[in-house]
């Protein structure tokens, strides 16, 4: 476990700039299930209806425009790491290229927020 964070926290910090994908290209990089994983999450929140799934749904397409698949990955994992206690992840709470990382998930967040709810 130890190993796994530091090797993520490497990468994190020498991760290459994202090359620029087209809205197709975006639209299609995240995988059904991650897609499916992100609206069950999203119903658990607001509501179990079908309006709350057409604005769930339009939330991960509009996320998936914004942030390519791998950038949703590494934020999501951070936001994981966090959660986990001791002093070693503490690097995941406090680093700057962390916080960068989980500052562009908020914004397509938000940016979804706007549009589809």
């Amino acid at each position: 476990m130890i190993r796994a964070a530091t090797t993520l926290a490497t990468a994190l910090m020498i991760a290459p700039i994202a090359s620029a994908q087209s809205v197709q290209e975006r639209l299609n990089d995240y995988p059904t299930a991650a897609r499916a994983d992100y609206v069950f999450g999203c119903m658990a929140t607001n509501g179990q209806s079908r309006s709350v799934l057409e604005k769930c749904s339009c939330s991960i397409d509009v996320i998936a425009s914004i942030l390519p698949y791998d950038k949703y990955v590494e934020a999501e994992t951070v936001l994981s790491l966090r959660l986990t206690g001791g002093e070693r992840m503490s690097i995941f709470r406090t680093a700057a290229m962390a916080n960068a990382i989980v500052a562009d998930l908020r914004r397509a967040q938000a940016e979804a927020e706007i549009i589809c709810f």
